[in-house]
């Protein structure tokens, strides 16, 4: 069972957060994390953002992507408007660096990243969201706001007991790194996508 290991006041770019890292076991080296921002009442409907660690576009800034801004405008608007991400780790939609990079070399093969994850005969996405209603639930979360793009995160919300208002849509513009593989999101995975980046 997921606990909080550790806590403490994290001022960042955005603002000031609230970050706890939850983990089974206190010597965990990669526990997940909540960042929860400062104005937030946990008591009233909360904002949520539930996010997938991406290194390479978080941290090395790659355009292939929209992780990072999407991560970097999750943290300013839950400093305006009170909220919590859930940021797990699971990078590369869960089969961790190594296979993503060597997933990236098929995709410059002509391949798309649902067609790259299968033929190196893993799951197009492996994600397991439900660590996230667990963590939401230690928060005491009864009610929220999704921000999301992404309709199986709606859904594990709506099966959960906690209780979905509304959708708070996070769309980043394409580049022409980012362009078929966020029409893949559209199309394989059902993303809510509008029609700018087509």
């Amino acid at each position: 069972m997921l606990q909080i290991q550790a806590e403490s006041n994290v001022a960042t770019d955005f603002g000031e957060f609230r970050m706890m890292a939850f983990s089974e076991n206190e010597k965990d080296w990669m526990p997940h994390i909540a960042l929860i921002a400062k104005n937030t009442d946990l008591s009233q409907p909360v904002n949520v953002r539930i996010h997938s660690e991406c290194i390479t576009g978080e941290v090395f800034h790659s355009q292939k992507c929209e992780c990072g801004q999407q991560l970097n405008s999750a943290m300013q608007y839950m400093q305006e408007n009170g909220g919590i991400i859930i940021y797990l780790r699971q990078e590369g939609r869960n089969i961790g660096i190594i296979n993503k990079l060597k997933a990236y070399a098929l995709q410059e093969r002509g391949l798309d990243t649902v067609q790259a994850n299968l033929e190196l005969g893993l799951p197009a996405d492996d994600r397991d969201f439900g660590i996230a209603i667990e963590m939401l639930e230690q928060l005491n979360v009864k009610s929220l706001n999704l921000m999301t793009n992404n309709p199986e995160k709606i859904q594990i919300i709506k099966d959960s007991k906690i209780q979905f208002n509304s959708r708070i849509p996070l769309q980043i513009k394409s580049n022409d790194s980012s362009l078929g593989y966020l029409k893949t999101k559209k199309s394989y995975f059902g993303h809510l996508l509008d029609d700018e980046n087509d």
